[in-house]
């Protein structure tokens, strides 16, 4: 899972005028995806519209459908930023650390600041919408489950390394990693009504699960 730079960086007053335009249209886009992503966590994706943008930011509505077109362009472009988002603040950081159980850890402890914090208001992107559309099949469907496949190939990554390196004891890695994304989607919701508890339990599931050879 990996992805490129969401940033934007100007070049002083000397910038052409075609490229300022350019430079505006981005941050437009960005200014549009991140208020897109909060209103999806706490409503869903269905709510994300030209409209409900326009009323939230100030911008213009015809500015943002120039954007994105269409309503279901705008909930994939709202999808992957949150997927984005969700690397820099979850993947990307763990992977100072070694590869394996350690790295596992990691991972686990940056997804509990993420849906803390929270990083979006709704909480877990992918918990707040897969519910919507699980049973809804079409583009943003699929979108959602690749999303979520590759957390979960993420952490099975973890657990073959940890496994095949006789870190820690043999265990079936599917179950475990439906064991792990099972409770961190409880502690989602748990976490939305104020339930700091389960966070010493989700460590604990994960501790179980991770014992030594």
């Amino acid at each position: 899972m990996d992805t490129g730079a969401r940033t934007f960086t100007t070049r002083a007053d000397t910038v052409p005028v075609t490229d300022k335009r350019l430079l505006k249209g981005a941050r437009t886009r960005e200014a549009a995806l991140r208020r897109a992503v909060d209103i999806a966590s706490v409503d869903g994706l269905d709510d994300v519209s030209f409209g409900r943008l326009a009323t939230d930011t100030g911008m213009s509505k015809a500015g943002i459908q120039t954007l994105f077109r269409s309503k279901e362009t705008l909930q994939l472009a709202t999808l992957e930023y949150a997927r984005e988002m969700f690397i820099d603040a979850v993947v990307r950081p763990a992977r100072d650390a070694a590869p394996g159980a350690a790295r596992l850890r990691s991972l686990i402890e940056h997804w509990i600041a993420y849906a803390r914090t929270p990083l979006f208001e709704g909480g877990c992107f992918v918990v707040a919408n897969m519910a919507r559309f699980d049973s809804r099949p079409g583009p943003v469907r699929d979108a959602l489950l690749r999303h979520h496949r590759e957390w979960l190939d993420t952490i099975g990554k973890e657990l073959r390394t940890a496994v095949g390196s006789q870190e820690i004891a043999e265990l079936d890695i599917d179950l475990a990693v439906f064991q792990i994304d099972s409770v961190l989607c409880a502690a989602n919701t748990a976490l939305r009504l104020g339930d700091e508890d389960v966070i010493a339990k989700v460590r604990r599931t994960v501790e179980a699960l991770l014992k030594t050879a």
